[in-house]
């Protein structure tokens, strides 16, 4: 049965039990206008229930469990509590985010919302027996429940947990019952949530520091222990802190401020206090600890416990699954056991993204930066937003009361981000603000900047690391232009959501190009704003705008103020309006400390050259590091490895772009570079397999890179033997006994030389490295030759679209050069025809079936149809050759007479494409393109194959379907 159905159906029975009054009240709600007249279930279109169910909490996303309490009916999801306040007999909801119109009314010095007295008759009539309330509904009514969950307390993070708690459970298909008890006031609200305790197959009950002293809490343990189904979790406490004696004695830190005669607080009895909590220590099996660093590891332990019990055994297989992968592929980089400092900035980004600090991390915050409380805080408004929804959001706040957040039924708030300027003063006022920043605390984004180089993807790596628990997990984005999207994309493998073209919205039209890229994004968008959090991390995000289609990169995020954390690094200044945490350069003592490493015991000297060396390396902590390897790494002191680095001749380089302006200004980190090319070159011979490895990286995509494949690139780019005797006796003097270990390097070994000289840095994955922009950007500017064929070549040989597509991605980007951008590689023939059958076409295919990326595969087969028109036309421009000319009688020929066998493979491959794009202006409606399409490539086929040929007959039944669906549409629009 339906549970909408089936709550709805329950209310209305109860309701026929109640006084006229009542009765004449729910008559009156049903003629409002939030039912309908002809319905009592109140249907609604499907559209307004998919936006009820993402604008509050309180309601699943997941369907058909029931989020909270007796399920309301959908008609209802936006009315609020107010709403609800007015229909009595409509059951309020039980849990309240931040942000939202809580149901609690005003509570007593003890925190409870009942009189002493009706506490006490309450008690008398419900709680001495534990027999169900009767109830009028036949058996075969009665809703039940596989988990009621009951909590007590406001405190963000416990509402924060139980939300998770909670989704988790409906996501793994088991329905749950919330509800915190003490914040109802109406007989008839408290006996339904009784009832749903009757009717649950397994109590939950979280306990905090304030639960014992609440009768309700008691009430449940008594209950559920009872019916010896009765799941603990301790949420502030351990369960050795549950003692008796020692809550009632005051004894111990936890029970001197919380302990004492707690039932006198409510004027409960002694005896059943003391059975409810003497019930906990006989729960063996189940004592389940959520304290603030093993969140992700007591829910999904929980669920895994409910999952046995419940005989759920497809949970319990799935779960498993799901841990193998978050280990394997949940964080991008291994973590750093020598992370030095940034205490202050790791407290700030907890306070931004939480809106409180906890734990250790208390004790280590520093003061922050005072920063000026702005009253009317908003971030961004939806164009749909109504006057009155921004006059109520922009009214006046005091002390710590929460922003409210408002969403259209139609769109989502930051969907439409509309930037807050300043209006240029009149008169001789200054105008010198042009935009206005907000630092948004507590609404779960937060960003940090700084130049390449600083520490940035460092900083966020470690804050994953510690607040990993927090999460369900952690997912890392790439944030470079053009594969922001893709990554974003990427997800789905992680949320368990297809985003293939198949998924459209609306299946009885054909919807558009951009319908279909909208539709995915949506998709993975929407998981994202589930009540389960997680942290999503935009590493280098490089602009505000997609390359692709210069759309807002905000339009990929979920609405701010969610339980999903948003967390940014970029070298931009500004981003989204956001106020960012300025990342600056590690202190006097922290960089020392990078650079010594193990060795404390340098002399006043060579102290001395070690700050000279931090300074001239710009305090990048990329540069300290480096320098912190080379010292640990050979014979030689900070004094000597200064002189050696000034004494480098620098290379000349044409700069040119934004990117390279760091490098530009700073000659000595350049200098530090060549030192380290020159120590491979002089352990592994001129031109060393690392030296290689390190040039052709540059033309990689900004994402882990497999050995393999990048020592198969190295490979390819030709040796040179370049440097002086002088340099090569200067190095030898340096590495005495360096090269006697370090020989001719295999590809591991040069592989381990790169990471113990932190040039590159080890990944998750087994096989692969990064390597830092700064690094990629100094290694395509020093223009090695052939370094950008050697990579496309590689990638054409070795390149796997499930394994490396961003790499694939970047070789085309150097073939056909996208946009604006300039073609980087030439390639013969032969070797572009093999590119195009082995990796153009099936990358295309795949990201447009796969990820629903409709423009980005159709520019790539448009590019590449250019790129085959050119190569024909030069293969049908006249070729004269010397011995020619000597013989007047013979014509000049041209390639394609000279190598006929070649120019059909090459027009046969531009037929492919073409057809294949036609095929594709099928699935977007585009049926006049298509047409014009797939006619060139008939042609081409009839001329070379002749007209039976099976392609040419596949390609007139392509033709044949998209004149027919052409005439509809004509036929269509002409009526």
């Amino acid at each position: 049965m339906d549970l909408r159905e089936d709550s709805v159906r329950l209310e209305s029975l109860q309701a026929t039990s109640r006084n006229m009054s009542s009765s004449s009240a729910f008559f009156s709600a049903n003629q409002s206008a939030f039912f309908s007249p002809r319905s009592s279930t109140c249907q609604l279109s499907e559209s307004t229930r998919s936006d009820a169910q993402c604008n509050s909490i309180n309601f699943s996303a997941d369907p058909p469990s029931s989020s909270s309490g007796i399920q309301v009916p959908e008609c209802l999801a936006d009315v609020g509590f107010s709403g609800f306040q007015k229909f009595d007999h409509v059951p309020s909801t039980t849990l309240v985010a931040s942000g939202i119109r809580s149901s609690y009314d005003h509570m007593g010095d003890n925190g409870y919302n009942v009189p002493i007295a009706k506490h006490r008759k309450h008690m008398r009539n419900h709680d001495m027996s534990f027999s169900p309330v009767p109830i009028s509904l036949s058996s075969n009514r009665r809703r039940s429940y596989d988990v009621y969950i009951g909590l007590h307390g406001r405190k963000p993070s416990l509402i924060r947990f139980t939300n998770w708690l909670r989704a988790e459970l409906e996501v793994q298909g088991m329905t749950c019952f919330v509800s915190d008890r003490a914040r109802f006031r109406n007989s008839r609200k408290h006996e339904l949530r009784e009832r749903a305790m009757d009717v649950s197959s397994f109590g939950v009950v979280i306990l905090t520091r304030k639960s014992l002293r609440n009768p309700y809490t008691i009430e449940e343990l008594r209950f559920f222990s009872s019916k010896k189904n009765l799941v603990p979790i301790y949420f502030d406490l351990r369960p050795g802190d549950c003692l008796v004696r020692d809550i009632v004695e005051k004894r111990g830190e936890l029970w001197e401020k919380h302990g004492g005669d707690l039932w006198v607080l409510y004027g409960g009895l002694e005896k059943e206090w003391k059975e409810a909590v003497n019930g906990l220590v006989r729960v063996d099996e189940w004592k389940l600890e959520a304290q603030d660093g093993n969140w992700r590891d007591c829910i999904l332990q929980a669920v895994t416990v409910l999952a046995m019990k419940l005989g759920r055994r497809s949970v319990l297989e799935r779960l498993t699954k799901w841990r193998d992968m978050v280990d394997k592929e949940e964080f991008p980089f291994p973590r750093n056991e020598n992370f030095i400092g940034r205490k202050k900035e790791l407290s700030e980004l907890e306070f931004i993204l939480f809106g409180d600090i906890t734990g250790e991390s208390e004790r280590d915050y520093f003061e922050l930066k005072a920063r000026s409380k702005r009253k009317n805080l908003t971030v961004g408004w939806s164009k749909s937003s109504s006057a009155e929804e921004r006059h109520r959001a922009s009214g006046s706040r005091k002390g710590k009361e929460p922003v409210i957040w408002k969403e259209s039924e139609k769109e989502i708030e930051m969907q439409s981000f509309e930037r807050q300027h300043y209006q240029r003063p009149k008169g001789g006022q200054s105008s010198r603000r042009k935009r206005s920043k907000k630092t948004v605390y507590g609404k779960g984004i937060a960003c940090v900047t700084g130049d390449s180089g600083i520490g940035k993807t460092e900083l966020l790596l470690e804050f994953a690391y510690r607040f990993h628990q927090r999460y369900k997990m952690v997912l890392w984005i790439g944030g470079e232009s053009q594969y922001i999207r893709q990554n974003y994309l990427n997800l789905r493998s992680f949320l368990e959501v297809d985003v293939g073209v198949g998924n459209s919205i609306d299946k009885s039209r054909i919807n558009s190009f951009e319908e279909q890229e909208e539709a995915a994004i949506s998709r993975v968008r929407k998981e994202l704003m589930r009540n389960i959090p997680f942290l999503v991390v935009i590493d280098n995000l490089e602009s505000e705008k997609d390359w692709w289609d210069q759309k807002l990169v905000m339009d990929l995020l979920p609405r701010f103020g969610g339980e999903t954390h948003i967390l940014i690094s970029t070298r931009l200044p500004c981003v989204m309006n956001l106020e960012p945490l300025k990342l600056s350069y590690l202190s006097g003592v922290e960089a020392m400390s990078l650079m010594q490493g193990s060795i404390k015991d340098y002399p006043i000297a060579d102290i001395d050259a070690l700050r000279i060396i931090e300074e001239k390396v710009g305090r990048l902590t990329l540069a300290l590091a480096i320098v912190g390897s080379m010292l640990s790494e050979l014979p030689i002191n900070p004094s000597r490895l200064l002189d050696t680095i000034n004494r480098m001749p620098s290379r000349d380089i044409l700069w040119s772009g934004r990117e390279v302006h760091l490098l530009r200004k700073n000659t000595f980190l350049l200098q530090l570079f060549e030192v380290c090319f020159s120590i491979f070159d002089h352990a592994d011979g001129a031109g060393s397999l690392a030296t290689r490895m390190v040039l052709v990286s540059g033309w990689f995509a900004p994402a882990a890179i497999p050995i393999s494949l990048l020592s198969l690139a190295a490979h390819k780019v030709p040796k040179k033997h370049n440097g002086t005797q002088f340099w090569r006796k200067l190095l030898h003097s340096l590495t005495c006994g360096f090269s006697s270990s370090y020989s001719k390097r295999s590809e591991v070994e040069a592989s381990s030389m790169l990471l113990r000289f932190n040039l590159a840095r080890s990944s998750t994955k087994e096989g692969y490295f990064h390597f830092n922009e700064l690094i990629k950007v100094y290694a395509r500017k020093r223009g090695v030759t052939g370094a950008a064929n050697a990579m496309v070549q590689a990638v054409a040989s070795r390149g796997s679209l499930s394994l490396h597509s961003e790499h694939v991605w970047a070789a085309c980007f150097l073939l056909f050069g996208f946009g604006n951008n300039p073609k980087v590689v030439e390639l013969r023939v032969s070797e572009l025809l093999c590119l195009v059958k082995q990796v153009i076409l099936p990358l295309a295919i795949w990201t447009f079936v796969t990820f629903s990326r409709c423009g980005a595969a159709l520019e790539l087969l448009r590019v590449c149809t250019d790129a085959l028109e050119a190569a024909d036309q030069a293969f049908l421009t006249p070729v004269e050759k010397w011995l020619d000319k000597s013989l007047c009688w013979k014509p000049i020929q041209t390639n394609a007479q000279l190598n006929p066998y070649l120019w059909e493979e090459l027009a046969l491959s531009r037929a492919t494409v073409l057809e294949t794009r036609a095929k594709l202006m099928l699935r977007g409606g585009q049926f006049d393109i298509g047409d014009d399409l797939i006619r060139k490539a008939i042609f081409i086929r009839t001329s070379i194959c002749g007209e039976d040929h099976p392609d040419t007959i596949a390609a007139r039944e392509t033709l044949s379907k998209l004149t027919r669906l052409l005439a509809n549409v004509e036929t269509h629009t002409s009526s």
